[in-house]
């Protein structure tokens, strides 16, 4: 098995990332009206070379490594939560199927990374169609929700269960052959154009078909052998993060102009400990997602699979850090009074944040196999993608 690659590309990548950080903050607004990240986010990041952290160095991409991986996506998430959010899932799914799919799909899909000639993938994995066995491939057909970023994307992956076999398979095919549906009405991330799509059998060639829960890369290295729910939790670690680190440095500003006015809360002794709480509470989140990830990465490096108990503590330290950070953006909320209460920054910051909590990698289901297995109740059990499994 290869070792983990550590990307060289990283230090420029974060530099390009500081340099358009201002438009992910200046186009915010309008891309929360809009329903989707505005042409100059979607222009900016792309021409960073962002959406290449994910994709397997032998095609062309960085390649990053699980903590370059949550540190740009922090960076990215704190200039805009919605444009971290967006990035993070297109990003995955496209160096996924990178790493996945067969030789032939990859050469057709990834044809000149370096030289900016390559797909973006956006779709769903979660919630499983039907598929059909035919001639050269699947008919596939269903719907599916929370396409985030496919606004952005050239190509859709899904997720459908082969009806003779009833193996999980991922499909990718160009976005205009599925259906869109305009459906994305909600109350935080609304930038990210979370839309749902049909298909209504749609033939798949073979080629490009991937089992869901494989951890057997047919590009890259040993990254890609965590597979699609490890990875995906990476990214949700590095989004919280950012999320957090922003909610209380709008608070800290705020605090600054309001000390020392008549009656101010935030010159209160209450508010100092709950500042410091919440600061407490996200830097020990970060750290222990730190920690998790860098034990992981000696494992990775040595060329072998995570433990269970590694699996385990993955998913637990994603849940606990989004729910430390939804505690953190509670208070920020809290001691923002009415600035928190009006349009703004605080305020989108803080539905962007809810509504993330509700990702099914931070779900009870998720929690309640991690408590399972670490009381010793289920010692044979392993991880199959989000379900522990006895």
């Amino acid at each position: 098995m290869n070792g983990l690659h550590v990307s060289d590309e990283f230090d420029a990548l974060n530099a390009r990332i500081d340099e358009i950080a201002p438009v992910l903050r200046d186009e915010a607004e309008k891309s929360e009206e809009l329903g989707r990240l505005t042409d100059p986010v979607a222009d900016a990041l792309r021409d960073s070379g962002a959406f290449k952290i994910g994709i397997p160095r032998e095609l062309g991409g960085y390649e990053f490594s699980p903590r370059q991986v949550i540190d740009t996506i922090t960076k990215l998430s704190y200039a805009d939560a919605s444009a971290g959010w967006a990035l993070m899932a297109v990003q995955m799914i496209t160096g996924t199927t990178a790493a996945y799919i067969g030789p032939e799909a990859a050469a057709e899909l990834f044809p000149d990374v370096e030289g900016d000639r390559y797909a973006l993938i956006a779709g769903q994995g979660t919630r499983l169609g039907k598929a059909v066995r035919a001639d050269g491939g699947y008919r596939v057909s269903g719907q599916w929700g929370f396409a985030s970023g496919v606004s952005m994307a050239s190509h859709i992956h899904t997720a459908a269960f082969c009806e003779e076999t009833g193996q999980p398979l991922v499909f990718t095919f160009p976005k205009e052959q599925a259906t869109l549906v305009d459906n994305w009405d909600v109350m935080g991330l609304r930038a990210t154009y979370s839309i749902d799509y049909v298909l209504d059998d749609l033939f798949v060639p073979s080629s490009h078909v991937f089992e869901i829960s494989t951890m057997d890369p047919r590009q890259g290295g040993a990254i890609y052998r965590l597979g699609i729910a490890n990875l995906a939790g990476i990214c949700h670690n590095g989004w919280a993060i950012g999320v957090g680190r922003r909610m209380l440095d709008e608070l800290k500003i705020l605090a600054a102009k309001k000390t020392g006015t008549p009656g101010s809360t935030v010159d209160t002794g209450q508010f100092h400990a709950e500042y410091a709480q919440a600061e407490a509470k996200l830097r020990a989140a970060a750290a222990w997602t730190r920690e998790v990830w860098a034990d992981n990465e000696e494992t990775l490096d040595r060329g072998e699979l995570l433990s269970t108990e590694q699996e385990t503590l993955t998913r637990l330290a994603l849940n606990h850090t989004t729910w430390a950070v939804q505690a953190v953006g509670a208070a920020a909320y809290k001691w923002g009074g009415t600035t928190a209460l009006r349009r703004g920054d605080l305020q989108r910051y803080f539905r962007d944040l809810n509504a993330g909590t509700q990702h099914v990698t931070s779900g009870p289901v998720v929690l309640q196999g991690c408590g399972k297995w670490l009381a010793d109740l289920a010692p044979d059990a392993h991880w199959v993608f989000l379900e522990l499994q006895g």
